[in-house]
């Protein structure tokens, strides 16, 4: 066996926490956090990319990310997809300033086992924390009140009938991208960023593309 395949099955380092968040002062305060929770080691990253490489170098236990990462829209999703596919025990918080239930039950989707908004307090973050170390979810109870109506069809949200991927793909069109750097962003082809976008102007009735992105900022702020 060679050393590279040897470090791809290292087992998670159980009481490790990486967090991945692009404000140097987000990071220093939930290291701080976690730190008071009694974290063996934290690790930190700045975007997706080298939140990856150093998930896959060090395989924390646990995983704090940002959903958004300023031009890369919700790229947090597809970052939490990739690390649960290479290492599938991995206890994932996520957290955002968005609170639509869309977005929140994205997350989940994809493989957080837990969600905090960012404007929560210090004790909110320290039982989620405690939460997800103990491999238990964590849903503020607002939060968990609005997805449980959204799975139920009690609001209606047009965003709720797009998956996780189409939801990323949508956030970055809002913000401008074109197909090619949205593609290059998820690293998927650009004919599958096509193809979803056709799946989701059919889904939102949407008869135009403008009309496709008016609908994602006007359903809670997509390109923020």
């Amino acid at each position: 066996m060679t050393a590279a395949r040897a470090t791809d099955r290292r087992p998670p380092a159980a009481d490790d926490l990486l967090i991945v968040d692009d404000h140097p002062i987000v990071l220093r305060g939930f290291r701080r956090l976690a730190e008071e929770a009694g974290v063996a080691l934290v690790h930190e990253a700045a975007d997706i990319v080298s939140g990856y490489r150093t998930f896959h170098r060090y395989r924390p236990g646990i995983v704090v990310t940002d959903l958004n990462f300023r031009d890369d829209g919700l790229s947090g999703l597809s970052l939490i997809r990739r690390i649960r596919a290479l290492e599938p025990a991995t206890r994932i918080l996520a957290f955002s300033m968005h609170d639509d239930p869309v977005i929140v039950s994205r997350a989940l989707e994809s493989g957080a086992l837990a969600f905090v908004l960012k404007d929560a307090g210090t004790a909110t973050f320290l039982e989620a924390i405690e939460a997800v170390r103990a491999g238990r979810g964590y849903l503020q109870h607002r939060l968990a009140t609005d997805v449980a109506m959204l799975n139920a069809g009690g609001r209606h949200a047009p965003l709720a009938r797009l998956s996780a991927r189409e939801l990323q793909i949508l956030s970055l069109l809002s913000r401008g991208r074109s197909y090619a750097a949205i593609a290059d962003t998820l690293s998927v082809s650009y004919r599958t960023v096509i193809n979803a976008n056709s799946s989701m102007r059919r889904k939102l009735g949407a008869g135009s593309q403008a009309e496709l992105i008016q609908i994602a900022v006007s359903q809670g702020g997509m390109s923020a």
